[in-house]
């Protein structure tokens, strides 16, 4: 039987650069700007990549990797209601520069052609304890598949339609992406309380661990986990699920 490992992958739901990363490959056109952004905002794609050859080779037979994701908040201050997104951007990002902001919303609308996103940059930021809510909430009810579909329902509707993160129909929506059963989804995301506490612990136990940004990634392994900080190449996730591999023979 091969070896079962969760990857836990810390993440939240309104940063573009981990959107762009999920659908994104490492590309040419990538390697070429890389130096212009954080490399922290591409491992999940990375790691997707990685994880398609792992599951094509021979390696795959001996150990099975799942992602797992957990919840952090790169705006906790946020409140339920939010606010502009551009404006908010434009002033943490850039010091309110209107110059770099438009280098940014261009650039963006650029990559994300590359991977069939029409970025939106106008909407709401706010608050994403509820989305957070959601995923987890669905990702112990019924497993990693849902989870992913609901993530990246989440994604398109922020980034590409201009919706609010954590408003009800966002969720809703989201929970009908991954096919999730209308009524139930819509009892859980009117119960504001249910699994709040959990989310909000999860949120503790990562600061705790030490996150401090996204992404954090931990391998788990029979004989140890592996934790990777920041962005890696497709090559070192590779390796490290070599060592998971090799230590779980």
């Amino acid at each position: 039987m091969p070896y079962e490992s969760q990857i836990s992958f810390t993440m939240d739901i309104i940063c573009p650069w981990t959107y762009l990363a999920k659908k994104r490959f490492v590309s040419p056109s990538y390697k070429q700007t890389r130096s212009l952004w954080n490399n922290r905002r591409y491992a999940l794609g990375r790691l997707d990549e990685a994880l398609s050859r792992f599951r094509a080779s021979d390696s795959s037979k001996a150990a099975n990797f799942a992602i797992k994701y957990f919840p952090y908040q790169l705006y906790p201050e946020a409140s339920q209601e939010g606010e502009d997104k551009y404006e908010w951007y434009k002033r943490t990002k850039y010091n309110d520069s209107s110059e770099r902001m438009k280098m940014y919303t261009t650039l963006m609308s650029a990559y994300g052609t590359g991977v069939g996103i029409d970025f939106r940059f106008d909407g709401t930021v706010a608050n994403t304890l509820h989305a957070h809510r959601l995923i987890q909430h669905y990702q112990e009810e019924k497993g990693p598949e849902v989870a992913d579909k609901i993530v990246s329902s989440l994604y398109r509707q922020y980034f590409e339609q201009a919706r609010h993160p954590s408003a009800k129909e966002t969720l809703l929506e989201a929970a009908r992406d991954a096919g999730v059963e209308e009524g139930g989804a819509r009892a859980f995301v009117e119960d504001e309380d249910e699994g709040m506490m959990d989310v909000k612990m999860l949120i503790r136990e990562q600061k705790g661990n030490g996150v401090d940004a996204v992404p954090y990634v931990v391998l788990e392994g029979q004989r140890r986990d592996i934790t990777i900080e920041g962005a890696k190449e497709v090559e070192e996730y590779l390796k490290e699920f070599e060592k998971i591999v090799k230590e779980a023979s």
